[in-house]
């Protein structure tokens, strides 16, 4: 391997690169719901879908309402064997006619592609979030990411219409010593951002761990290099593939760690549901294990451990609620007990996203809090260290209370309010803590549907109070 093939390299890097080795997976993975249509899978996957769900989504299909040109149908064997007894993971993966019954929403609701100063670089908040795969081993059907995996148009800042591009690492790597040194020179910030500077990496996609182990090396070590101190990796791997996490990707996690010991890796797992990781009698009952807690899957608690073991990263679970996937309290109590007591932190649980075809899969705000909070009681406090989060196209926002009582004398207080924190803010950290007061709305799954009742917002989530003598008052 020579240094033309990998120029942002160092000497220490090409070595790097050249002691990893590439693993062969068998994912045993099947595509299209026409090989279910067309009994083209495996016998005992034939009864996945009924005839009547085949009938119905075959007949959409080339229609505005295809349902796989909204997601593909993806799925690997070892989530068909857990999902087949689970129809929480049934839900998370099995295709169906009612995700494009309504197709209301925004293609960009984030309005990431703002924020995209080189092709599958999101830079917002203080971190960059960098596409380097463009799909999954297996497809959630309430994916955030669908028009990267479907590949669809989306609107660029000058007006044009294009996919999302995958980001290429010597692009990436010139951006962040640009930025970077710019921001040194500029005393601290950025001069025409104001951002300070860029120390965190978020790769994602796709899945990044779909890519063999040279190519994920490749990236760290460049990043590394470029100057990046904590490196993200976006994956449901641990869900959907757990064999993935084999000897030659530990071997390459340790190596990488004695060449680049001051690379923070922080791992963001993706599991929605316990059924994705814990193993169930013949009654469908999770089974406990005779030294406290319950019994995991085997490949899945032997990766959890592989990466637990490891004091130089770490391990965040992360997962929107879907309707009729875990929009179930008891289940997300267990899942964060369970996820906590293996060492895996329990970071973010969000609500849905205001995104084309998710209105089947959206909970209301207020019925996501309740569940939340209703999980977290009996939690311990390090159990229960996961917030709601909601993203507003200024930012990450937390709900922070859902209130029963009325505020009297307050106008749209009479039902009770809902209470949101900024947490961070697409460019900067100004507005860090302000909160934004609402009369309550049980039906809303997003920020437009409280604005007819704004109490206080001094997060700037509304349109501006038109009383200026009163910031923030409506």
């Amino acid at each position: 391997m020579s240094t033309a093939e990998h120029p942002v390299l160092s000497t220490q890097g090409q070595a790097f690169l050249a002691s990893v080795e590439n693993a062969k997976y068998d994912r045993q993975i099947t595509s299209g719901v026409q090989k279910f249509a067309d009994k083209k899978v495996a016998g005992d996957m034939q009864g996945f879908y009924t005839e009547d769900e085949l009938q119905a989504i075959v007949e959409l299909k080339g229609t505005d309402r295809d349902v796989e040109s909204r997601m593909p149908v993806k799925i690997t064997r070892h989530y068909f064997e857990q999902a087949k007894n689970s129809s929480a993971m049934q839900r998370l993966i099995k295709a169906s006619p009612d995700e494009t019954y309504d197709l209301t929403g925004s293609n960009d609701p984030g309005k990431q592609m703002d924020y995209s100063p080189v092709e599958g670089l999101i830079h917002k908040y203080e971190l960059g979030l960098i596409y380097v795969a463009s799909t999954c081993s297996a497809h959630c059907r309430f994916c955030y990411r669908e028009e990267l995996i479907a590949r669809k148009d989306v609107a660029r800042p000058d007006g044009a219409m294009a996919p999302k591009g995958l980001a290429q690492i010597e692009e990436i790597c010139a951006y962040v010593r640009e930025h970077n040194q710019i921001v040194e020179a500029n005393g601290g910030r950025h001069p025409e951002t104001g951002r300070e500077r860029l120390r965190e990496i978020l790769m994602s996609g796709g899945d990044p761990l779909v890519l063999g182990n040279r190519k994920i090396a490749n990236w760290f070590s460049a990043l590394s290099e470029a100057g990046i101190e904590s490196i993200r990796i976006g994956t449901k791997e641990l869900a959907f593939y757990p064999d993935r996490f084999d000897k030659t990707f530990f071997d390459m996690l340790d190596r990488f760690h004695q060449l680049y010991p001051r690379t923070q890796l922080r791992f963001m797992v993706h599991f929605n549901h316990p059924d994705e990781f814990l193993k169930k009698d013949a009654d469908g009952n999770f089974i406990r294990h005779p030294e406290g807690g319950l019994e995991w899957l085997d490949n899945t608690y032997r990766s959890v451990q592989g990466l637990a073991s490891r004091n130089f990263l770490t391990i965040d679970n992360q997962a929107p609620i879907i309707r009729g996937i875990n929009d179930d309290s008891d289940a997300l109590r267990i899942m964060q007990r369970e996820l906590r007591h293996k060492g895996i932190e329990n970071h973010y649980f969000f609500c849905g996203r205001d995104i084309v075809g998710h209105r089947a899969f959206n909970v209301p705000i207020e019925e996501v809090w309740q569940i939340l909070n209703k999980s977290q009681q009996g939690l311990s406090g390090v159990e229960a260290h996961a917030k709601l989060s909601i993203t507003h196209y200024i930012g990450k926002t937390e709900v922070c209370a859902v209130t029963n009582e009325p505020l009297l004398g307050v106008p749209h207080g009479e039902n009770g309010v809902v209470i949101f924190k900024h947490m961070r803010g697409v460019a900067d950290a100004a507005n860090r803590g302000k909160v934004a007061i609402v009369g309550r709305n049980p039906e809303a799954i997003w920020f437009n549907d409280y604005e007819d009742r704004v109490i206080f917002d001094e997060a700037g989530l509304f349109p501006k109070s038109p009383d200026e003598s009163k910031p923030g008052f409506y």
